[in-house]
C-alpha cells in the first residue's frame, strides 16, 4: 500500500520539530481547465519538546532483595530512554523505565481560502496571521480543510462551491497545521477531478490529508504518528446528507468516508486502535446554525467511543457547540468557522481546543477563544471581555450535549 508522505521540515525557524509518520493513508491518483474560481457559487449563493519531562520516581523503601534484584538488573540491561513509550497496559511501571511524555494535540474548525481569505495565499506564510502561534505550540494540530484544492472539475449540483489553488497546503503548513481532514461537503464540489487533485496537492506539500481517497480503502485509512512516545492515530468522516450517497468512497470508485456506513466506520477505527495508543476521530457532522448535537450526530460519538475512540471533534454547524466526556471518550461537537470567506456566518466565535495527553490518558483539555476578524477572515486570540464573554457562552454550550464534566468508567 502506498502511503502519504511523512510531514515535511520545512515552516518558519519556529515550528517545531516534525513527526514521524508510521503509517499514512494510500496515495492518490491526479485530471477540461479553466480559471481558477476561489468561490463560485451555482445558484444562491515534534515542535518544540516539552522542556519538562516527568521523572521518573524511584521508590523510597524496598525490601532488601527486591533492591539488590533491581540493581542488578540496571547492570545488566541499558536504561530505556526518557520519553519512550510504554504503550502495554499489563507492564508495571519500574525504576529503569520511564514513562511517555506528556504530549498536547491542538483542534480547530473549518478552513478555506475564497472571497475575502482568498487574497491571503498571496503569501502563505502569514496567511493566518497571529493564530499560528498558538497552532505551532502544540506538538500536532488538525483542521478541517473545506475546499477542493483545484484548478479544474465541473462544478456539483449544489449550492456553493469552494475551491483554491494548492498553495493551500502551504499556507496550511506555515502556520503550524499538521493534518487536515477532508471528509467534509466541499472536498468533491468539483468532483472526482478535483478531489484527486486535493489529494495529489496534499500529497506532495507533505501535510496528511484523511477522510477522503481513491477508494474506500483509502477514505477510512488513518494517518498515523508517533510523538514522543505515544502513538496516535488520526481518521475522519463526514456525516453530511448532502450528496452523501454520490459522493461516498467504495471499494470501486474515489470519495469521502461517510458516517452512514457505520459499520465501515467502526471497523476503521478498531482497527487503528490496535496498532496506535490514541485514536483521534474528526467529524463533518452536526446542523447549520445549531449550537446544540443533532441526534445522529450524538448516537455517532457513541459509537466511536465505544469502537474505541479517545477524541472526537466535530464542525459543520459553523459556530461553537459544547463538549464533555462520553465515558471515557472527549467529545467536542463543533469547533465553528475558523478561516472563513463570509462575515458572521452565523457566529465570527472560534477557538482553539488544546488537549494534553500522558500515553492514552486525557489528562487535560483547554479551550482557547478566538474571534474570526470581520475584515480578512482570519482568527485572532480574544483577550479581556471578548474571551470572558466566549469562555462563558462555551462552557454552556455543554448543557445540550448529554456530555459530562468528568470522565467515568474504566481506563483503557
Amino acid at each position: 500500500m502506498s502511503t502519504v508522505d511523512p510531514i515535511g521540515t520545512g515552516g518558519p525557524p519556529q515550528r517545531r520539530p516534525r513527526l514521524a509518520s508510521i503509517y499514512g493513508a494510500p496515495a492518490r491518483p491526479s485530471c477540461p481547465s479553466g480559471p481558477l474560481d476561489q468561490f463560485c457559487p451555482s445558484g444562491p449563493s515534534v515542535r518544540g519538546f516539552r522542556r519538562t519531562m516527568r521523572r521518573v520516581k524511584w521508590a523510597r523503601s524496598l525490601v532488601a532483595v527486591v533492591a539488590t534484584l533491581t540493581l542488578a538488573a540496571c547492570d545488566a540491561a541499558p536504561t530505556r530512554p526518557a520519553g519512550g513509550p510504554a504503550r502495554s497496559a499489563s507492564v508495571a511501571a519500574s525504576p529503569s523505565q520511564a514513562g511517555p511524555a506528556e504530549i498536547t494535540l491542538a483542534f480547530a474548525g473549518d478552513v478555506h481560502f475564497a472571497d475575502r481569505t482568498a487574497g491571503l495565499l498571496s503569501n502563505p506564510a502569514t496567511a493566518f496571521g497571529s493564530i499560528s502561534a498558538t497552532l505551532s505550540s502544540a506538538d500536532l494540530t488538525m483542521v478541517n480543510l473545506e475546499t477542493a484544492v483545484t484548478t479544474r472539475g465541473t462544478p456539483e449540483p449544489k449550492e456553493f462551491h469552494f475551491r483554491a489553488p494548492a498553495s493551500t497546503y502551504g499556507a496550511v503548513k506555515a502556520a503550524g497545521i499538521d493534518v487536515v481532514s477532508i471528509a467534509n461537503n466541499h472536498t468533491l464540489d468539483y468532483g472526482r477531478v478535483g478531489l484527486s487533485d486535493t489529494l495529489d496537492a496534499a500529497r506532495a506539500s507533505g501535510v496528511p490529508a484523511v477522510g477522503a481517497g481513491a477508494d474506500a480503502a483509502a477514505a477510512y485509512a488513518p494517518w498515523i504518528t508517533e510523538i514522543r512516545g505515544t502513538t496516535v492515530a488520526f481518521l475522519a468522516f463526514s456525516q453530511v446528507a448532502e450528496l452523501w450517497s454520490s459522493w461516498k468512497a467504495t471499494d470501486t470508485e474515489a470519495g469521502i468516508a461517510m458516517t452512514r456506513d457505520l459499520s465501515r466506520a467502526v471497523a476503521a477505527v478498531r482497527a487503528a486502535r490496535q496498532r496506535a495508543d490514541v485514536i483521534v476521530v474528526y467529524v463533518h457532522w452536526g446542523v447549520e446554525g445549531e449550537s446544540c448535537p443533532s441526534a445522529e450526530a450524538r448516537e455517532f460519538a457513541g459509537a466511536m467511543a465505544e469502537a474505541g475512540a479517545h477524541l472526537v471533534v466535530g464542525t459543520h454547524a459553523h459556530l461553537l457547540l459544547g463538549d464533555g466526556w462520553l465515558g471515557r471518550t472527549f467529545v467536542q461537537y463543533g469547533l465553528g468557522n475558523f478561516l472563513w470567506w463570509r462575515d458572521d456566518a452565523y457566529s465570527n466565535d472560534t477557538g482553539v481546543l488544546r488537549v494534553t495527553l500522558h500515553g492514552s490518558a486525557i489528562v487535560k483539555t483547554e479551550f482557547v477563544p478566538a474571534l474570526i476578524s470581520r475584515r480578512t477572515g482570519q482568527p485572532r486570540l480574544a483577550d479581556g471581555e471578548e474571551a470572558a464573554r466566549i469562555s462563558h457562552e462555551y462552557a454552556n454550550l455543554r448543557a445540550c450535549t448529554g456530555l459530562a464534566t468528568t470522565p467515568t468508567g474504566q481506563s483503557r
